[in-house]
C-alpha cells in the first residue's frame, strides 16, 4: 500500500463492482473486490457501489462485514459510495425498511428511491464543486437524495432543474464522499479521481 498507488477495496456484495474497479485501476489505484473481513484489513479506502442497500445491509451482516466496516470508518477510512452507497453511509436514511443497517460515516439525512421507479431513472449534466472542466453527466436510477446535511457536511452538486431542482446529490464530509448518481457508467472518471486523490492524502505512504 503506497500514497502514490493506493489500494482501493470495492465492497463485491451486490452492484456495479466491476465497473468501480476499471475507474479506480483507470485513475492509478489498485483496485481489490472486498468480500469478507480480512480483505477489508487490506485496503487504504473503500467504493460502495450502487445496487439494492437494504440487500446490501442484510449481506454485510450475514458475511460479517458489518461492524468491522463501521470500525474502520470511524477510524477513518476512507470511503466512497454512489447511490445505494450514498444510502449506506448515510446517518439518517427515510424510507426504508426498519430492520436496515447504515454506517454513519457521514452526517446526511438520504430518502431511498426519491426520484421514483425504474422506469423515472433519468440522465442530467451536473456543475460539481472542486471538480474542474464541462459539467459531469450524471446517470440516476432509483437514486436517493440528500434531504438534511449535518454542519460538516460539504454540498458538491444540486440537480440543475426540473421537478427535482435544487436537491442535492452529491456530498463530502472529510474523507468520505457520496453520490446519489453513477459516475462508473459514464466514462467520466473525474469524482474517482477526487476519490483517488482523497486516499492518497489519507493512506499516509
Amino acid at each position: 500500500m503506497s500514497r502514490e498507488q493506493p489500494t482501493i477495496g470495492v465492497l463485491a456484495l451486490q452492484g456495479d463492482v466491476r465497473e468501480h474497479v476499471a475507474a479506480l485501476n483507470d485513475c492509478g489505484a489498485t483496485a481489490v473486490a472486498v468480500r469478507r473481513p480480512s480483505e477489508l484489513h487490506a485496503v487504504d479506502g473503500i467504493v460502495i457501489p450502487g445496487g439494492e442497500s437494504t440487500t446490501m445491509s442484510r449481506l454485510l451482516e450475514l458475511v460479517g462485514l458489518l461492524d468491522p466496516l463501521r470500525a474502520r470508518l470511524a477510524q477513518g477510512l476512507p470511503a466512497y459510495g454512489s447511490c445505494a452507497g450514498m444510502i449506506l453511509l448515510a446517518s439518517d436514511v427515510l424510507d426504508t425498511r426498519p430492520d436496515a443497517h447504515h454506517l454513519d460515516a457521514i452526517d446526511i439525512t438520504v430518502r431511498r428511491n426519491a426520484f421514483g421507479r425504474q422506469v423515472q431513472s433519468f440522465e442530467t449534466d451536473l456543475d460539481v464543486r472542486t471538480i474542474n472542466g464541462p459539467p459531469m453527466r450524471a446517470v440516476f436510477i432509483r437514486a436517493p437524495w440528500v434531504e438534511r446535511v449535518g454542519a460538516g457536511v460539504e454540498v458538491l452538486a444540486t440537480v440543475p432543474d426540473g421537478p427535482a431542482a435544487g436537491r442535492v446529490v452529491a456530498v463530502r464530509q472529510g474523507a468520505v464522499l457520496a453520490s446519489s448518481f453513477h459516475p462508473e457508467m459514464t466514462g467520466d472518471r473525474r469524482l474517482h479521481e477526487l476519490f483517488v486523490s482523497m486516499v492518497r492524502v489519507g493512506s499516509g505512504g
